[in-house]
């Protein structure tokens, strides 16, 4: 791979302790960059915040499965029970979670909304503590649950690109019911410390919900060891599937103390007797049934996305293989060269400069207008927003990918 000169000094500029992380593995599977392992892409893609190409493992696994589901031939063995199982494993192994604390869910906005109606919210009143470096979609949920009486107090982004943890601090009190954070900002990357988020909303006898979409499979994560109560996943991100499909966690130690927010036939578990047919054993109810264990028993539905569950099965091993240390090692001296080139020629940084998660990003007023044509004609993907523009960097970037970017991007913020 060649490093350049200008990426290089960039990045020592930044971080002179990082731009020397520890070494990716070379050669064989969990070899980085990943390039072999995706398509051939026509430009150079930088937007695997927004959404990850999946794997050509991912779509050849898409592939047996459709041939299996069309019956095109005998298929022992097929087990898609056993795909879903080795799923929901897979990824608690990534996130620090226990199989009974998951359930395979739509999205991670269908996540956060299960939590709020399993605490009984709005209508138990309260306070929710949040931050502006949250997902942006839940502006507007939590604007609602304001509308609705709630006491919603959102902290601001601090000029640094962070949120202050002494307000948290301040902001959580004994009316607090919920602390509802991101992980890694979809804004600018900015990482929580869960630990000290959890340890603020329990000493007070709050929950804590934290959006993982941008953490999981990108940034190490032990949910259990953090104390976090909630969190959801969808995996179309850096989990390198597809929509359709997410993850909801649920501490094991809260399962039995909320309520389950709504009603899904993949929550019945254990003996199932019915008392309507013919041939039925007589009874007083319609049918007598019990609860799955665990987190399904509250929180599971019906039906998931089986081209989800194999995609994942695939995504989730080539993961494993790579290890998200390793990941994350590979890809932080790309963070600093352009995090050091761009704060020299005076972009506005949005993103701390001690990041170590796969997002960068900087302020620029009109960046859409400024940026977004220049970028498509030089074959650079990356998210431009109307005034801020976000890189994001995986396992098949390297450092020409950063040179690249840097070469075509104006050498000081266009007026």
């Amino acid at each position: 791979m060649k490093f350049t000169r200008r990426a290089l000094v960039a990045a020592a500029a930044a971080a002179p302790g990082l731009a020397q992380a520890a070494p990716a593995p070379a050669g064989g599977a969990g070899a980085l960059p990943a390039r072999s392992a995706f398509a051939r892409m026509p430009f150079v893609y930088l937007d695997s915040g927004s959404t990850h190409p999946m794997p050509l493992g991912a779509r050849a696994a898409l592939e047996e499965y459709l041939r299996y589901k069309t019956r095109d031939g005998d298929w022992p063995g097929y087990s898609m029970d056993a795909k879903e199982k080795a799923v929901v494993e897979g990824f608690g192994a990534l996130v620090g979670a226990a199989p009974d604390e998951l359930t395979i869910i739509q999205s991670t906005t269908m996540g956060e909304n299960l939590v709020l109606r399993a605490l009984g919210l709005p209508e138990g009143g309260g306070r929710i503590v949040t931050d502006a470096l949250h997902f942006f979609g839940s502006f507007y949920t939590y604007g609602e649950l304001g509308k609705a009486g709630m006491d919603v107090v959102t902290l601001p982004m601090t000029p640094e690109g962070r949120i202050d943890m002494a307000a948290m601090a301040a902001a959580i009190n004994d009316r607090t019911r919920l602390v509802s954070i991101s992980h890694v900002s979809t804004t600018n990357g900015f990482e929580h410390d869960l630990k000290a988020a959890c340890d603020l909303a329990h000493a007070h006898g709050a929950y804590v919900y934290a959006d993982i979409v941008h953490g999981a499979g990108s940034t190490p994560l032990d949910l259990g060891a953090a104390g976090v109560d909630f969190a959801a996943c969808s995996s179309y991100k850096w989990l390198m599937g597809d929509f359709g499909l997410a993850f909801l966690y649920v501490r094991r130690e809260v399962q039995e103390k909320v309520r389950r927010p709504w009603w899904g036939y993949h929550q019945v578990g254990g003996r199932f007797v019915t008392h309507v047919f013919p041939f039925d054993p007589p009874g007083e109810t319609v049918a007598d049934y019990g609860y799955a264990p665990g987190a399904n028993g509250r929180f599971a539905m019906g039906t998931t996305s089986w081209t989800g569950v194999v995609q994942l099965e695939h995504s989730l091993g080539f993961i494993r293989t790579l290890g998200v240390a390793s990941i994350q090692a590979w890809r932080q001296p790309m963070i600093d060269a352009i995090q050091g080139e761009l704060r020299r020629r005076g972009y506005q940084p949005m993103t701390p400069l001690d990041s170590r998660t796969p997002l960068v990003a900087f302020a620029l007023k009109d960046a859409r207008a400024k940026l977004g044509d220049l970028l498509a004609k030089n074959d650079l993907r990356l998210t431009v927003s109307a005034n801020r523009f976000r890189v994001s960097l995986s396992v098949f970037n390297d450092m020409n990918d950063v040179d690249r970017l840097l070469a075509v991007l104006p050498k000081a913020p266009p007026a």
